[in-house]
């Protein structure tokens, strides 16, 4: 029986004795006794039931074309011997390892009704130093359970953190961003870029843009290096100053403002707000919606709502006359164009250049301060080709780039423009941009990206709509969902913080400045999924602002510029006795 054993396993047999004393489990949490922590899962979450042993085990899900994968990147020795094992549950559950510089292994099971064991051997090349082991599902199919997960073999000694990095240099400045290079330094697997002495992003070259700077600013920055034994101490300081910029400094807004949309072309439960019975409490009031004559035209008409279906609307020179009264009051009239029933592409450079005149129409005809853009349904998505948000091909997304330039020149930089994507176009890009590198994907995922992108400079809020949302995973790459202030905050976050688009570091779309940022919001129930209290409204703002009083996810840097929060709607706000714009009021004095 030993010797059928030995000759079963050769690649165990071939260990000396020497070498499996010095064997470890090199997975780090493999248990899930410490969440997620260690691993990156696309949809996996821990649960106390089933394990198999301790207290807790991974469940994923797969859905779409997602195949649920979690893994983790391990330290390895060349040229040596591994083993990757597991217990599993459920259908089709994958075990692998990839990056091994042999031949990556995997094993899977398609049915475990209770906990089965999975095992795979691999052998590291000669140059192979960090191995990845994952483990994944199959689409279409049921959730799966992992636990107890492990690789052993060789250790490796951390050693020592790697030296501080010299020679840092300030390359190319503009009024939001600051370009930095350095040296190499030898044994770094990674950067850490600080600002004013905090860290503010990570860097896997020797090169990094650090964003979302206000002009004519002073900074300070500094490199450390990492790598799996800790970070070194930082780099010496090199400054810079932002550029003046043009139309990318301080909006005509207060510090803190409300933004809010009026039902000014239809009715609905809500009833209809007149414009002059607006309350003060709003800074920007957007006029819901001008739509398109058809999905392509690019032809953008804004009809009031009749009086067949709103009793109480006032006629245009009384409604246009509000509007003076309101700007004279220091408010901010905008036409909202799209909205949920408005889909437009600007497929062609004639519906681009139609769209510019149409929508300059309005905004001349009722004397309104800008534009806010509500793109949603499938206004935008990217072609298969269009893979790198900082230069976009895609006919919809360059067109509406080009249209929107062309509207903020002609008015000037006092012209105020908004936008109010979907979590779906914005955050989901940190896991999916577009079709994806093998297809597949949405092609409206992330599609809203390239737009915010090209015109930073230009964008005086971007107010997401954290609302009518399915999960999205944060920074901490975790999920979050609607229904309490950690989501706000870890979407919110998210754009303060700048994140990889679909996960790739070389690929970052860069953090915005606090003050082109509001958190959108329902105003009541009746508003719209993800309602929250105002309690939990103001926990948000407390920990974005203040970094106080923070639930489970903590924001990676604290922003009293917050601009304030954006609500669907003023209609349905007044209809709930103003209980969101008097909380706002009360929040911020």
């Amino acid at each position: 029986m030993c010797t059928a054993t030995v000759l079963a396993l050769p690649g165990l047999a071939a260990l000396s004795s020497a070498a499996r004393a010095a064997d470890a489990d090199l997975a780090r949490n493999g248990g899930f006794e410490a969440g997620l922590d260690g691993w990156t899962c696309t949809a996996g979450t821990v649960v106390t039931s089933p394990v198999r042993s301790g207290g807790s085990a991974l469940r994923a899900t797969p859905a779409g074309s997602d195949n649920a994968r979690c893994a983790q990147t391990v330290t390895v020795r060349p040229d040596s011997q591994y083993t990757l094992a597991g217990y599993v549950r459920g259908s089709y559950a994958y075990l692998g390892a990839s990056g091994t510089g042999t031949t990556d292994v995997s094993t899977w099971t398609q049915s475990a009704p209770d906990w089965q064991r999975l095992a795979t051997t691999f052998r590291t090349g000669p140059s192979t130093t960090r191995v990845t082991v994952y483990t994944h599902g199959w689409y279409g199919t049921g959730a799966y359970h992992v636990d107890d997960l492990s690789l052993v073999g060789p250790g490796v000694d951390a050693g020592l953190p790697p030296a501080a990095p010299t020679g840092l240099t300030v390359g190319q400045i503009t009024s939001t961003s600051v370009g930095l290079s350095w040296p190499a330094v030898p044994g770094a697997t990674g950067y850490a870029v600080h600002r004013d002495g905090v860290r503010v992003q990570s860097a896997s070259g020797t090169s990094a843009t650090v964003g979302g700077l206000s002009p004519s600013t002073a900074y300070s920055f500094q490199v450390s290096a990492v790598n799996d034994a800790g970070e070194s101490a930082k780099s010496p300081v090199a400054t810079a100053t932002t550029t003046a910029g043009s139309g990318g400094g301080p909006s005509p807004l207060p510090a803190h403002a409300l933004v809010g949309y009026l039902h000014a072309s239809f009715a609905n439960g809500s009833g209809y707000t007149r414009m002059a019975d607006v309350p003060d409490s709003w800074d920007v009031i957007d006029l819901a919606f001008g739509e398109p004559t058809s999905v392509t035209s690019g032809d953008i008409r804004f009809d009031r709502c009749p009086a067949t279906e709103c009793p109480n609307v006032e006629s245009d020179a009384e409604f246009k006359a509000a509007i003076r009264a309101k700007q004279a009051a220091g408010k901010k009239v905008l036409i909202s164009i799209g909205g949920q029933n408005g889909q437009v592409q600007l497929t062609t450079a004639a519906a681009r250049d139609r769209f510019v005149s149409s929508v300059s129409s309005i905004i001349d005809e009722y004397g309104l301060d800008g534009l806010d853009i509500d793109f949603e349904g499938h206004s935008l998505s990217l072609n298969a080709d269009d893979t790198d948000f900082k230069n976009p091909k895609t006919p919809v997304i360059v067109n509406l780039v080009s249209a929107l330039r062309t509207l903020k020149a002609a008015y000037g930089d006092d012209f105020v423009l908004t936008m109010a994507p979907e979590t779906f176009f914005v955050q989901l890009g940190y896991q999916f941009y577009g079709t994806g590198k093998w297809g597949g994907q949405d092609p409206r995922a992330g599609a809203y990206l390239p737009v915010v992108h090209a015109l930073r400079d230009d964008l005086t809020l971007l107010h997401v709509q954290d609302y009518n949302s399915g999960p999205v995973m944060g920074l901490d790459n975790q999920y979050h969902s609607m229904g309490g202030a950690d989501f706000h905050v870890a979407m919110t976050d998210m754009l303060l913080t700048g994140f990889p688009v679909a996960g790739d570091a070389n690929n970052v779309f860069p953090p915005l400045r606090a003050d082109q940022v509001a958190i959108g919001m329902p105003a009541s129930t009746n508003a719209g999924n993800g309602h929250v209290s105002t309690a939990e409204v103001n926990k948000a703002l407390d920990c974005l602002t203040r970094r106080t009083g923070c639930g489970s996810y903590v924001p990676h840097g604290t922003w009293p510029d917050l601009r304030g929060l954006m609500t669907w709607s003023i209609n349905w706000d007044r209809h709930n006795n103003a209980e969101f714009s008097r909380n706002f009021d009360a929040y911020f004095g």
